[in-house]
């Protein structure tokens, strides 16, 4: 069994920044995509960034050059350094591990930026 448990999320202002972070427990070995998704109210939810296990990299377009998803192996956890933030980043920010075929997400933590 895995468990994601997310931290930093909060308000700032427009041009802010936050960083959001995930630790995973439980059994994580082998090759996995550890990712951060946002929700909006009344859109769906949508990947904004992801880690393999190898150390590759994806980000949607959207915040590419603003946002940096990286991990401490150590501690099992991932991290989104967001930056230059906008009113249109505000959403429930989940953490999305995907293992052995098996989808778990974290609780989710509020992200508002302010105009």
């Amino acid at each position: 069994q895995v468990q994601l448990v997310e931290s930093g999320g909060g308000l700032v202002q427009a041009g802010g920044s936050l960083r959001l972070s995930c630790a995973a427990f439980g059994s994580i070995f082998g090759i996995y995509f550890l990712g951060w998704y946002r929700q909006a109210p009344g859109k769906q939810r949508e990947l904004v960034a992801q880690i393999t296990s190898g150390g590759s990299t994806n980000y949607a377009d959207f915040v590419k050059g603003r946002f940096t998803i990286y991990r401490d192996n150590d501690k099992n956890t991932v991290y989104l350094q967001m930056n230059s933030l906008k009113p249109e980043d505000t959403a429930v920010y989940y953490c999305n591990l995907l293992i052995r075929f098996q989808n778990y997400w974290g609780q989710g933590t509020q992200v508002t930026v302010s105009s």
